[in-house]
């Protein structure tokens, strides 16, 4: 583990899917500040460990995913690295840790610099999604090998979502202005899959604040396809989601025996 640039793999062409090489970028230079005072949101530890090495070892258990790139506060690249020396990793995949920008958007164009050429497919996944299974991280990047330039996990909704007009004064009522057909609409989690020159080309080119890297690729004019999330692959960031994190954990190490 290394924040020293890798040697790059043997080049491979794309149109080889035995070959194609998928790296993931974890961004994981947020504050958390949902989660309360205390450490960064990724640093918070979730059964003994921190949520960070839960999200790397969820992208590692995929035999798909050869290169992990970690991104750390801007200041903080050192400890993470001292952080992921400290816990056990998969051999088979390896890890770099570079610093983060201000911005999620920011970061992920950080880590994306870092990726040494021959990588085909980038997984972007949020640290504060730690418990994501294997099998949908392998069906985000099937779905990308079988020629689609972006996929998103994605769940429907259980609940009806209303549009509101956003209130003046914070706290005050907000009118309802239309209730969209939920039946076309869809959660979205992580991790996104993608063709690599294509979000880089997206990040070159997006300026645009976005919450998720799929929404650069729309704005690019392609297709962003969806695969079926999983009700495990929650995003952790008020106090209660660090409750149902540890009641997943446990009942993971009830039946599984880790």
């Amino acid at each position: 583990m290394s924040a020293d640039p890798l040697p790059p793999p043997s080049p491979h062409p794309a149109s080889d899917r035995t070959t194609v090489r998928t790296a993931a970028v974890i961004p994981a230079a947020g504050r958390g500040v949902r989660l309360g005072p205390g450490a960064p949101k990724a640093l918070r530890v979730l059964g003994g460990t921190p949520m960070l090495v839960h999200a790397i070892r969820a992208m590692a258990d995929s035999r798909a995913v050869s290169l992990v790139v970690v991104v750390a506060p801007p200041d903080g690249a050192a400890e993470v690295k001292t952080l992921l020396d400290a816990h056990a990793l998969p051999d088979r995949t390896d890890f770099l840790v570079v610093p983060g920008g201000e911005s999620r958007q920011e970061s992920v164009k950080l880590g994306l610099d870092a990726l040494p050429p021959g990588y085909d497919i980038v997984l972007v996944h949020d640290a504060a999604r730690p418990l994501v299974p294997v099998d949908t991280v392998d069906a985000v990047v099937e779905a990308v090998r079988d020629g689609a330039p972006a996929v998103v996990p994605v769940l429907p909704l259980a609940d009806t979502v209303k549009q509101v007009e956003p209130a003046t004064v914070p706290g005050e009522p907000e009118p309802v202005v239309a209730t969209p057909d939920r039946s076309l609409l869809r959660a979205v989690q992580t991790p996104q899959g993608f063709d690599r020159d294509t979000l880089v080309r997206a990040h070159a080119t997006v300026t645009d604040d976005v919450t998720d890297d799929a929404s650069m690729i729309e704005q690019l004019g392609l297709t962003v396809v969806t695969v079926p999330g999983h009700e495990e692959a929650f995003k952790v960031t008020r106090p209660l989601d660090l409750v149902l994190a540890e009641a997943v954990l446990a009942r993971r190490r009830l039946n599984d025996g880790f």
